[in-house]
């Protein structure tokens, strides 16, 4: 397969996708929910993600997929050593929903497990994080690199609540807000995990956590974090972060 080629005819998958996002964000949305009543989604989420998978099935066929609303339909999810598109159509549903500018289309190719290809695109605002293994990761075609700090008290965090109301892990998390928030410069919350880990690509934040997140939330953005010279580990510390 020719990476190369690949990559082009994905971005302009992706900017379809985009011109969607950005014609759809202020107007009205038919609304459902999945897991609880803040795990939202829309008709265009569903439409995002049909045209990447059919445009990529119909010059790929024989190339797998893991997409979140899908994923959320049944569909069973299996990482295998085939080449693989792993989807978010619109991550920051939420803000999407309320016409928040903080919203993106998150693709990633893995191959052999092995991510080749990451692009986050933010239409609205105009950014487009692309990524490719051994690359670097860009801005608008124009290199980025993570920032220079050392110490968690210099350091812009981003952080997440997730869409979880499960009084235990909101404890949890609220208590990490109150650990963190004398420690660090200040905590800060996209709503959307591939933006929170763009920004720590482009060096405009620290560091980048949350707990509960998917495959689609975090592929394409591990790999631009990782070109960007950042470390992207598991909660137990592992730096190769696993995928599935």
């Amino acid at each position: 397969m020719d990476i190369d080629k690949c990559y082009i005819e994905i971005l302009q998958l992706v900017k379809q996708a985009g011109s969607i996002v950005n014609e759809k964000i202020y107007q009205y949305k038919n609304v459902l929910t999945k897991s609880c009543d803040v795990d939202l989604v829309t008709e265009w989420d569903q439409m995002i993600e049909k045209l990447l998978i059919d445009g990529i099935s119909s010059r790929y066929p024989d190339h797998k997929f893991i997409g979140e609303e899908s994923t959320a339909m049944g569909q069973k999810v299996e990482l295998t050593n085939a080449p693989t598109w792993i989807i978010d159509p619109i991550d920051g549903t939420m803000n999407f929903v309320h016409g928040l500018p903080h919203t993106c289309i998150s693709v990633a190719l893995l191959i052999n497990k092995t991510a080749e290809i990451g692009i986050v695109y933010n239409p609205i605002l105009e950014q487009l994080f692309t990524a490719r293994k051994g690359q670097g990761a860009f801005l608008n075609g124009a290199p980025i690199h993570v920032s220079d700090k050392k110490e968690l008290r210099n350091s812009l965090v981003m952080i997440e609540m997730g869409t979880s109301r499960d009084s235990e892990k909101m404890e949890i998390i609220l208590q990490n807000i109150k650990i963190l928030i004398t420690r660090v410069h200040g905590l800060r919350s996209f709503g959307s995990a591939a933006l929170n880990m763009c920004m720590v690509a482009l060096g405009g934040a620290d560091v980048s956590f949350e707990f509960g997140i998917h495959a689609w939330d975090i592929a394409a953005g591990d790999l631009i974090v990782r070109e960007a010279g950042g470390v992207s580990i598991d909660p137990a510390g592992k730096h190769n972060c696993k995928i599935l």
